[in-house]
């Protein structure tokens, strides 16, 4: 039994040098290899999704992962201090695009953190924005996901804003967006509390549902009892039901619940508005 296991590795770390050594193969061999290593326990399944991420943001452009412009976040460069420092704070962001006459006017980008000398010096009120904004990269959106990361690595910059062919403002991405392609979602304190738990009362009647909730739980908090056998996660059901994974703004109806997607890429649905329809 001993040596039996000894020679699995072994055997696939052969296939893997002589799939090297040959003429180049397609990706789907290459990924099934992986897969392969990875039922051996000669790689972990963390490794694997972070190799096959990788894999994947190379096929993969801008557009695909960009916040739209109807979603970013800017300050407009006529607003006052007191006017703009309400959307810094409970944007909970580092950095604004801000705009000039009209929305497809980007003149560059605000950081956060160039507004805390200003607030130390107390002359916040009679700043200009435009003297402290960082230069902005345009991009286009079918940029590629690898070329645009070494990309951000070369120039140190975190953020683009991507324009469409007619050189309007299409949205941004930042390395954060490229990076959860590869690693999956990254999550700062600012992404959830945790004293909020994973449902969190909404509206009359509706709440926010993170797809990871557990159905188990799910069904304690609504009272409920939806099947636990098939899937562990009520993003699991609700993406079954759609039976593709669903965009942003998609909506389902399950057993007297409306299920509307608000948060998803094109890996996974992130977050759910559930509403419970009148009996």
């Amino acid at each position: 039994m001993s040596e039996e296991r000894s020679t699995q590795p072994r055997s696939w770390f052969g296939k893997l040098a002589q799939a090297f050594s040959d003429e180049p193969r397609s990706r789907a061999d290459l990924l099934t290899d992986l897969k392969e290593a990875a039922e051996d326990n000669v790689l972990d399944n963390e490794a694997l999704s972070i190799i096959e991420g990788a894999m994947q943001v190379s096929e993969m452009q801008v557009r695909d992962v960009m916040i739209p412009r109807s979603q970013m976040v800017v300050v407009e460069a006529e607003q006052t201090p007191k006017e703009f420092l309400p959307v810094i704070i409970n944007s909970a962001h580092s950095r604004f695009p801000v705009m000039g006459e009209n929305p497809d006017e980007i003149l560059g980008i605000l950081l956060a953190k160039d507004l805390l000398p200003l607030i130390l010096e107390e002359s916040l009120e009679h700043v200009d924005i435009r003297k402290n904004l960082r230069p902005v990269t345009f991009i286009p959106e079918s940029k590629r996901l690898n070329v645009l990361l070494n990309e951000f690595q070369q120039t140190r910059k975190h953020m683009a804003i991507v324009v469409d062919e007619y050189g309007g403002i299409a949205g941004l991405i930042t390395i954060e967006d490229v990076l959860e392609q590869i690693v999956g979602e990254i999550e700062d304190e600012h992404d959830h509390d945790d004293d909020d738990g994973n449902i969190r009362p909404f509206e009359d009647n509706a709440w926010i549902v993170k797809a990871l909730t557990e159905v188990e739980d799910f069904n304690e908090y609504f009272d409920v009892s939806f099947p636990e056998e098939e899937f562990d996660t009520i993003g699991g059901i609700v993406t079954q039901r759609f039976g593709h994974l669903p965009e942003k703004d998609e909506s389902v109806d399950i057993n007297g619940f409306t299920f509307r997607i608000l948060s998803a890429d094109n890996r996974r649905i992130r977050l759910i508005q559930v509403t419970r329809n009148p009996s």
